[in-house]
């Protein structure tokens, strides 16, 4: 099974290589990873300690984060490597100020792990959530480097788990990492009768994460003179599917609301724009007008959303008509009951707070009407999911400090 994995990891390369030619996110992939043994020893800081960090993409390193900035406040003795698998994450995260070094982590081979190793040199490692890269974990292993898989979840359909000559092969790297912080005690029940006993469930850092946002949200006056005290809906990272629903009710309906949609390109702009019968203005636009006279703020630019649901009073999450929701936590942390699409199931969180009372999922106009008029009808409801929110981040944060005294005070 190792020689059909690294054949599978060989032919996997061939085929980013070939479309590379054609596709920027994969000519990303192979540029970002050229000369990396020359880079990293470049960078490496000889007589210095590295705690390494490796994220396959954004969202996992919004897990790793909270733990990331934990170590440097409270282990400054440590230098932070920081990897992540995909261009999406590299090249947002590319000058994170909280790493000393940021790259891309070579392609899983035996020679690629055991160089990078050999000159990174680091004194733990820690994998957030589902990187599983059999030759750099065993290489960590051979050389008693510790590592820990962080707000890791899993399932009974994954390989691990199988009854087969693949889930026996998968199943031996689940006994080579220090520990794992699991998100739930269904995972930690699965690990278990795998034979693996070092397990914590400890639960999602993203809670962690999402706390301090909301802490070191930004004020934005102009979103407050536009909803003039009037109940605001903030959508965020919505698709298509998502804005036919909520411009039908928007167009029907009294109801204040700021979207800010996933693509801010011109012409997904202008696409909104035409489903809406409303008075709408974008932000880009609004401080040369009266923002309180307009229905429908358009945010037309990037990195504001997380302070934006301060302001709301309902929230929807785009992506559940498409491949799953967005991060419903940053709605979720300032009281705001959420709604999203049908595609929410692997979604823990939001499955959760659905039982909880503080989340809903709509896969009509008639389902959306019945959610949002309850909402804006009866305060008691809203009151009630809301707090639902409020108290079901509150219970899920302190992940991060639980990980880091057991890794680092034992």
């Amino acid at each position: 099974m190792d020689f059909l994995y690294k054949a599978g990891i060989i032919a996997w390369s061939f085929l980013v290589r070939t479309a590379a030619l054609f596709n920027p996110k994969a000519k990303q992939f192979i540029r970002g990873r050229k000369n990396w043994r020359k880079n990293l020893a470049s960078k490496i800081e000889t007589n210095a300690s590295y705690i390494w960090v490796h994220c396959a993409s954004l969202g996992e390193f919004e897990q790793g984060r909270p733990l990331i900035e934990e170590i440097k406040k409270r282990y400054p003795q440590y230098r932070i490597l920081l990897t992540f698998f995909s261009p999406s994450g590299y090249e947002i995260r590319k000058n994170y100020d909280q790493a000393d070094i940021v790259m891309y982590m070579p392609l899983d081979s035996p020679r690629n792990a055991k160089d990078f190793i050999r000159i990174a040199k680091p004194q733990k490692a820690f994998f957030i959530k589902y990187e599983y890269w059999y030759f750099f974990i065993s290489e960590l292993k051979k050389q008693n480097i510790p590592l820990y898989i962080v707000s890791a979840i899993f399932r009974e359909t994954q390989p691990f788990f199988k009854k087969n000559l693949q889930g026996r092969w998968y199943g031996k790297i689940l006994h080579m990492p220090s520990h794992f912080f699991v998100q739930d005690e269904k995972s930690a029940q699965l690990l278990q009768s795998a034979g693996v006993s070092r397990v914590t469930v400890s639960g999602d850092t993203r809670f962690d994460r999402v706390a301090a946002i909301a802490k070191a949200a930004k004020d934005i006056p102009l979103v407050e003179k536009f909803s003039s005290g009037n109940p605001l809906l903030i959508a965020g990272s919505t698709w298509k599917p998502d804005e036919e629903l909520l411009t039908e009710y928007i167009n029907s309906h009294p109801l204040k609301m700021v979207v800010a949609p996933h693509e801010v390109t011109p012409a997904n702009i202008s696409q909104l724009e035409q489903l809406l019968k409303k008075p709408f203005i974008r932000f880009s636009k609004a401080a040369e007008v009266n923002p309180e006279e307009y229905q429908v703020l358009i945010i037309d630019s990037v990195g504001m959303l997380s302070s934006l649901y301060r302001y709301g009073t309902i929230s929807y999450i785009g992506g559940g008509f498409g491949v799953g929701i967005h991060n419903i936590l940053e709605a979720a942390v300032f009281g705001l009951p959420v709604v999203f699409g049908p595609r929410y199931e692997k979604f823990r969180e939001a499955v959760e707070l659905k039982k909880e009372g503080g989340a809903f999922s709509v896969k009509t106009y008639e389902q959306m009407k019945e959610v949002l008029d309850g909402f804006l009808n009866d305060q008691l409801q809203l009151e009630k999911s809301s707090a639902a929110c409020t108290a079901f981040v509150a219970k899920n944060t302190g992940s991060t400090n639980l990980i880091i005294t057991k890794v680092f005070n034992k």
